[in-house]
């Protein structure tokens, strides 16, 4: 009869064998999921909206600085003002947006984000690198001619985004973010396939991004765009709910600040649900914050 130390080590060496299958089983699916999230399906915009609208538009290139090139839109202004169109994450430049915009006589610079839409770049890290798309579209818009002052739009992904730009760049002097995420962290724990694999998903989306997910948070962020305006807009359902985006963002946000949050609206479906209040609203706050006023 084999001793009891035998049948304990060899309950040992099965149970480390369980572990450690489990361990390369979960890492697996982890880089699996996470290499899905960078890799976004890609939406060509058409221009079909702009051209019946009758919105005179350039097809233009911007350059990221790292080198990435970005297809894009331009529509010069007519008041001295661009507003810089952001979209978000699986989407490409909003023709909507684009169209209100320049239908208010403002300039409209409208981009797909690296690995969307039109745009070079293999992999979206949900912030991290699109800050430098942004910053290519600043430059854009700063070295056009008339252009005096710049705002932006950013929807989801892009709202994120252009609120960490406007805190690194005061030349955007007010920023409409819809639907934005207070932390990428919190974005990618609530959308893991299970609490377990949070970590792993973590670990491998920085692995294959090269980006900090730390350093894609515009709660942190958003405080040091002021004295430049920010108007937090939010529909009060499901993940906005879940991390109270909306309100996060606008108490971490120093004045001028405001907010519009609706409840039993989806995310990003504010414009839906009442487009023609949605652009009263977006439009006044430009209007106030970045045209010149007669005293």
């Amino acid at each position: 009869m084999k001793p009891t130390r035998y049948w304990l080590n060899l309950l040992g060496l099965a149970a480390l064998a369980v572990s450690l299958g489990v361990l390369v089983l979960t890492s697996f699916i982890s880089s699996l999921w996470a290499e899905s999230i960078l890799r976004p399906a890609r939406i060509a915009a058409s221009g079909d909206l702009l051209r019946e609208r009758g919105i005179p538009y350039q097809e233009v290139e911007l350059t990221a600085k790292d080198g990435i090139l970005l297809s894009a839109w331009y529509t010069p202004p007519q008041n001295g003002a661009v507003i810089l169109i952001a979209h978000g994450y699986n989407d490409n430049r909003p023709e909507t947006l684009h169209a209100m915009f320049a239908e208010h006589g403002y300039g409209a610079l409208s981009w797909d984000f690296r690995a969307h839409g039109e745009s070079g770049g293999d992999i979206s890290t949900l912030g991290y690198f699109e800050r430098l798309d942004v910053e290519a579209a600043l430059e854009f818009a700063l070295a056009q001619e008339g252009v005096e002052h710049v705002g932006a739009w950013g929807g989801s992904m892009g709202g994120a985004t252009v609120i960490l730009s406007a805190a690194e760049h005061p030349e955007i002097e007010a920023v409409v973010a819809d639907s934005a995420f207070p932390s990428l962290e919190d974005v990618l724990r609530l959308n893991a396939p299970s609490r377990f694999l949070q970590p792993f998903v973590l670990f491998w989306g920085e692995w294959h991004s090269s980006a900090e997910v730390d350093d894609v948070n515009p709660e942190a962020a958003i405080g040091r765009i002021s004295p430049g305006a920010v108007f937090i807009i939010d529909g009060w359902e499901g993940a906005a709910v879940a991390l109270n985006s909306p309100y996060r963002l606008y108490d971490a946000a120093n004045e001028p600040k405001e907010i519009w949050v609706e409840d039993g609206v989806p995310h990003l479906g504010m414009y839906a649900r009442d487009p023609r209040r949605y652009e009263e609203k977006v439009v006044e706050f430009f209007n106030e914050f970045l045209l010149p006023h007669s005293p």
